[in-house]
């Protein structure tokens, strides 16, 4: 069996990567010598463009598909690198996530007239609802702006199926001082 030279060999700790995962210091004051399991910029990225596939507002499904695809894709990852020292990572994505989410149910709306309805519906003012229906913004400027962040909330979300990667990542990663196989 031949041995690839760029993958073997003696290096530190926060230059090696195997299967998605990497090394950084754990800083940790009198912790000389200690290192922390973390996710791989690569499996990150490829982890975000997955996300985006199934978070894009042109692709032809219910919002319920989209959430259930989410799911699947959200824990099977999550459950892959659950050792790994994520959460601030997660927090980030979370966020973007949501955003694409209201971009998506922005879109949905599609008419002028609908958004107006709509907005109404979730508790915006007539004369706020009518202003912001027919903005000229872009859907993702109006998806990050306070009226849609605060008429579909986090609350909303998880009534429609959505759970927050750090939410699940906090159930199924192990607590360091509890030992993995019992």
């Amino acid at each position: 069996m031949t041995i690839n030279k760029q993958k073997s060999g003696i290096r530190r700790p926060t230059q090696f990567q195997v299967l998605g995962h990497g090394f950084v210091s754990s800083y940790e004051k009198g912790a000389k010598g200690k290192f922390q399991l973390v996710v791989s910029d690569k499996s990150m990225d490829k982890l975000k463009r997955e996300l985006k596939t199934i978070t894009r507002k042109t692709s032809p499904m219910s919002f319920d598909e989209r959430i259930q695809k989410l799911k699947l894709l959200q824990r099977g990852w999550l459950n892959y690198f659950r050792l790994a020292n994520m959460t601030s990572k997660l927090q980030r994505i979370d966020a973007w996530v949501r955003n694409r989410l209201r971009y998506c149910i922005w879109t949905d709306w599609k008419k002028p007239e609908r958004k107006r309805k709509n907005l109404i519906r979730l508790g915006v003012p007539y004369g706020k609802a009518y202003a912001f229906s027919r903005t000229r913004k872009g859907g993702w400027a109006i998806a990050q702006s306070p009226i849609l962040n605060t008429t579909i909330t986090l609350e909303r979300l998880r009534k429609r199926g959505y759970e927050s990667m750090e939410v699940y990542y906090q159930k199924v990663s192990p607590m360091f001082d509890e030992p993995l196989y019992t």
